[in-house]
């Protein structure tokens, strides 16, 4: 079904006029947008499930060691992520949601890229790294106030134990963002995918319950994934920043 016959040209030329006559834009973000940003994916060729255990990011298994969890977490996740900063694909997203083309975000990923690049109708399917949470009084912290030179962290306020507030294996989804997700697939005339494969349940339930609702679908990956044939519309193959960046000149620039 995905929209590979075309070139990517003629591709982003159709998603514009798309984007331009959408009342209502949901874009729906995963691992691939971020990868220009330096984060590597969670699965696949290269990414961190190829060299971490995912039960280490088990609910039960931070509750029950969370003192060698905290060592795995703060390596990947403060040590080695806490540099990244926004690339083009979340400027451009950010823009649009600024000029009212894109009505909110909804992401997967919880490395506050999306905030950082100025968007404001963010919801995070899966948490935030950037914020860790008492397990004992709920007292929320950003985690740049926490020292991890002594694992694990505890609360100053009672003592207990810090969490990341990004959603660990076992742990549900957020009631706030998976409303807002299921909202968006009934209110929405567009959504563009940037960069999730659709593997991760329940979050790649969207898009089809989206498609299914009469939402056109925009994708932008560098290679097909469980959407194209089956719900995508227009396929802009290519990086998310590279792609964002081809697709913003077309919404933004004068007509000659």
């Amino acid at each position: 079904m995905g929209d590979t016959k075309y070139s990517l040209r003629e591709n982003i030329r159709k998603a514009a006029i798309l984007l331009k006559e959408s009342k209502f834009t949901t874009a729906y973000t995963g691992a691939g947008i971020s990868v220009e940003s330096g984060i590597p994916p969670f699965r696949g060729e290269g990414g961190l499930w190829t060299k971490y255990d995912p039960a280490l990011l088990d609910i039960d298994h931070f509750l029950g060691d969370p003192a060698k969890a905290w060592e795995i977490i703060k390596e990947i996740f403060y040590d080695f992520f806490g540099q990244a900063k926004p690339n083009k694909a979340h400027l451009v997203l950010a823009e649009m949601e600024k000029k009212g083309m894109i009505g909110r975000t909804i992401t997967q990923n919880i490395d506050n890229l999306h905030q950082e690049a100025g968007s404001k109708h963010v919801f995070e399917f899966h948490g935030n790294s950037k914020t860790l949470v008492c397990l004992g009084c709920h007292r929320s912290y950003k985690a740049g106030e926490v020292s991890l030179d002594h694992l694990p962290p505890t609360c100053r306020q009672c003592g207990g134990l810090l969490k990341p507030d990004f959603v660990f294996f076992g742990e549900t989804i957020p009631e706030l963002p998976l409303i807002a997700a299921y909202e968006a697939t009934s209110i929405s005339d567009v959504f563009i995918i940037i960069g999730t494969t659709g593997e991760v349940m329940p979050a790649n339930q969207i898009p089809f319950l989206a498609k299914n609702n009469g939402v056109k679908i925009i994708e932008v990956n560098p290679q097909e994934s469980n959407y194209t044939q089956r719900i995508t519309d227009i396929f802009l193959k290519g990086k998310a920043g590279e792609v964002m960046e081809k697709l913003s000149k077309e919404l933004f620039s004068p007509a000659l």
